[in-house]
């Protein structure tokens, strides 16, 4: 959760209107075979532009995420994903933010880990819980583990430091436009894992949040 997020977000915004692209087809995954609710808590968190996944580290699977490793001390991991250029930058720019707008850019994932609960660490952000069954968590787990690009080796290496002195970059799959953010993303990894949301359209951190409300485990924190 970042300005330069909010700038691109407001860069989005104002370019919304021109872009003629249509959204890229989102693959309706498998039925899940149980419910999706459960004891698990999840949060998504928004700063009104950019949205994240946190998971606690110890619910992970010993053999998921190898790149939880380099953060073996947090007691909560967020998961983002953005532009491979715009994301990572010191310096952002409004010509970079046109470029991941309207490109087909490589992307990147933004990894932290977060000393403390997620409510703590954001205070001024929106952040909703979710309780996943355990099989909707696993298939969670699964599509946060699919985001990482290893080019066959057994784990991805971080590219570049990441926002926080507890972040990092590292490649991704995927490419970044406006028709497919980071928002487009987090909805696409929960629907992946059973909860019943709707990635088609979501370009924006609210259209996702507004799905996520009705459904969470308890009233979301607002500012």
């Amino acid at each position: 959760m970042c300005p330069r997020l909010a700038r691109l977000g407001l860069a989005l915004a104002l370019l919304a209107a021109a872009a003629c692209q249509p959204a890229p087809p989102i693959e309706s995954p498998a039925p899940l075979a149980g419910p999706w609710r459960g004891d698990i808590a999840v949060h998504v968190t928004s700063n009104d532009w950019h949205t994240g996944i946190v998971v606690a580290r110890a619910a992970l699977p010993p053999d998921a995420i190898p790149e939880a490793d380099d953060f073996v001390h947090a007691p909560y991991l967020e998961f983002g994903w953005g532009d491979a250029e715009y994301y990572p930058a010191p310096k952002p720019t409004f010509a970079l933010a046109l470029g991941a707008a309207f490109g087909a850019n490589p992307a990147v994932v933004h990894m932290a880990g977060l000393p403390a609960h997620p409510r703590d660490v954001y205070p001024r952000s929106e952040v909703i819980e979710l309780g996943l069954s355990p099989e909707s968590f696993r298939r969670l787990v699964g599509a946060l583990d699919a985001t990482f690009a290893r080019s066959g080796a057994a784990r991805a290496r971080a590219n570049a430091p990441g926002l926080y002195s507890y972040s990092l970059f590292y490649p991704a799959t995927g490419a970044f436009n406006l028709a497919n953010t980071c928002n487009t993303w987090t909805a696409r990894s929960l629907a992946a894992a059973g909860v019943p949301v709707d990635p088609a359209g979501v370009a924006r951190a609210e259209e996702i949040m507004a799905q996520l409300r009705p459904i969470a485990t308890a009233a979301p924190r607002r500012r």
